[in-house]
């Protein structure tokens, strides 16, 4: 192409948008508000559903050369080389195209709608398909499911912010994109409406399921019509549910409980030990994906999302597992399989995290299902090993076991049941689902009360709770009320001076502050009133013999509802800020509730 024509293309492409963005003015304005909005998560599934397309068209690809390679040298090589590539190219992309930056994870959606109203950035609408495809793309091993939900929700947040919707809007249009992302993903659209709602939204009336729903119905039919079926993780062959094997879906569902907490605390502890070095970000990133890449040399099936791995465990020759590995003479040998399959499953927490902890970008939804799978098949072949009462269905331990390790990860039971009931083509296992997803949640709630994805923003009050008046303070900017404008008095300073100030002030309340700009101590007008006519002791009294010790400080990164209850313990009106124990304002309780009572009738959406 020459040089003369890329101009001309962009401004033919440009034009194009530009004709477009004018047509959907026009119908905003001659639609009525409820119709727009349908308009609008049509075309925000739509969107989501070519960003799935690809990132999973470009994932399969990648696993089939590499597959091919494998095969050819009997050894995977390729697997080890390709996600030190991908790292290192992510880790390239951020530095240089994305001023150095990448919020990622699905935790960022509910920090923007408890803490942005539902804004994202704009460079999210592009940031995760590129970096997440080089990632897992070349076989990091993660899942394209949190980057693809991050897709959606800036798409539907963008469009929202573009033609100038409410917040209201903005936030249900960013479900919409969640929605049509899982949906696209898995051709599961119950799945994708259950999410929006399970995980992002905690406050939602009936009239918000249609616009989740029409998004997630789009993007699901978008990925059924392009993508290839293999692409997609689905399941054609299961056996019937037998009753007379509830107690091994009982302790399949104790041990995915378990196992979501494993799961949950060796990520949060290896993410948190890559935070700490401070060596490099190419030099990090070499050595995480270095130590990966010996990882997937042992153990193949941690190479990329691992689906594909999924299902030759659900079909009658799980063996396959064990070619061009360094144990293919043993495929025949139950228990080398079987103990490769259990140590598979423990390893995969530490290649998602040194994938995700070297730079990578990815999320935790595949390997959840991952982990999932190898645990229901590990139980089931175990016992039936062992031969201790009538022959479990393997397949279907197998594609239950998804359904526990993802409800207990992700505190989604719903979104569990029905994602593994869509994808596996009916409803026939729902009791074991149920069964399954219920004990698994209880088991992981009672030793993690949040989410892995939640966790760490439920800690410090930026994420919504099932509590509404938290969740409404969370939804308070703190830096919104604080007034930085109060006149600050010095030790040194005259106390007439401060009274000529109050003459033309309505400020009743005075920091006191050092050279340093920390705060010492707080003037209140009601303790100068027996000073103030007595011109002997305005003369002679210093500052410092009428300041008193501040009863409360809030600081700079206190939540709203930390600063309510300070204001509630110390009994004043106003209170003062620092930040890094600096001085930085003062925060008035009046002006804070003025703004809770507003939130409160904007909080639902209708």
């Amino acid at each position: 192409m020459s040089a003369k024509k890329a101009p001309k293309i962009k401004v033919f492409f440009r034009n194009i948008f530009r004709q477009i963005e004018t047509l959907f003015f026009l119908f905003k304005n001659f639609l009525s508000e409820r119709h727009f909005i349908y308009l609008s998560c049509v075309i925000v599934g739509i969107s989501c559903a070519f960003a799935v397309i690809v990132l999973k068209g470009f994932a399969h690809s990648v696993f089939v050369f590499a597959t091919y390679v494998n095969g050819y040298l009997k050894l995977p090589y390729i697997n080890s080389i390709l996600p030190i590539i991908g790292i290192l190219l992510t880790v390239f992309v951020v530095k240089n195209v994305l001023d150095g930056s990448l919020e990622k994870g699905s935790s960022r959606i509910l920090y923007a709608v408890a803490k942005k109203g539902g804004i994202l950035p704009k460079k999210q609408m592009y940031a995760q398909i590129i970096t997440s495809s080089l990632t897992v793309g070349l076989g990091g091993s993660a899942g394209l499911e949190s980057p693809i939900t991050i897709t959606g929700a800036a798409f539907g947040s963008n469009f929202a912010q573009k033609y100038r919707l409410s917040q209201k809007d903005r936030i249900l249009l960013l479900a919409c994109g969640v929605a049509s992302g899982i949906a696209a993903a898995f051709n599961a659209p119950i799945a994708g409406v259950l999410f929006a709602i399970e995980v992002v939204l905690t406050d939602v009336a009936i009239t918000a399921f249609i616009p989740i729903m029409i998004s997630a119905a789009t993007g699901a039919l978008v990925s059924t019509i392009v993508l290839n079926e293999d692409v997609l993780l689905s399941f054609k062959q299961q056996q019937t549910f037998d009753y007379h094997n509830i107690p091994f879906y009982v302790l399949l569902g104790i041990l995915a409980g378990l196992v979501s907490v494993y799961h949950a605390r060796k990520f949060q502890k290896i993410e948190g030990f890559f935070k700490k070095i401070k060596n490099g970000t190419y030099k990090k990133a070499l050595f995480g994906a270095s130590i990966l890449a010996v990882l997937i040399f042992f153990f193949p099936t941690l190479f990329g999302e691992g689906y594909e791995s999924i299902k030759t465990l659900s079909n009658a020759n799980p063996q396959m597992l064990l070619e061009n590995t360094l144990l293919d003479e043993y495929k025949s040998n139950e228990w080398i399989l079987l103990l490769f399959v259990g140590i598979t499953m423990l390893l995969k927490v530490y290649a998602t995290g040194l994938t995700l902890g070297s730079g990578g970008n990815g999320g935790n939804f595949a390997p959840s299902l991952f982990v999932g799978s190898y645990l229901g098949f590990f139980v089931a072949k175990f016992f039936n090993i062992l031969g201790i009462g009538k022959e479990l269905p393997v397949g279907n331990f197998t594609i239950v076991g998804m359904a526990g390790i993802l409800s207990g990860l992700f505190h989604a039971p719903l979104t569990a049941i029905f994602l593994i009931g869509e994808i596996t083509g009916g409803y026939n296992l729902m009791v074991p689902l149920m069964i399954v997803s219920s004990i698994s949640f209880a088991v992981s709630k009672r030793f993690e009360t949040h989410s892995m994805d939640v966790k760490h923003l439920a800690d410090k009050g930026d994420v919504f709770t099932s509590d509404k008046d938290k969740n409404i303070l969370s939804n308070i900017d703190i830096l919104s009320h604080i007034n930085s404008e109060y006149k600050t008095v010095s030790p040194e300073d005259k106390l007439e001076s401060l009274v000529e100030y109050l003459a033309n002030s309505r400020q009743e309340v005075f920091p006191v502050v050092n050279a340093k700009n920390e705060l010492i101590g707080i003037i209140d007008f009601e303790d100068l009133k027996p000073i103030v006519f007595n011109s002997f002791r305005l003369k002679y009294t210093t500052i410092p013999e009428v300041m008193k010790p501040p009863l409360d400080v809030i600081s700079y990164e206190d939540g709203m509802e930390v600063v309510m209850e300070k204001f509630e313990n110390a009994h004043l009106e106003q209170l003062p800020v620092t930040k890094n124990g600096k001085y930085f304002g003062f925060i008035s309780k009046v002006h804070v509730l003025e703004t809770y009572r507003k939130k409160l009738k904007e909080m639902v959406i209708e």
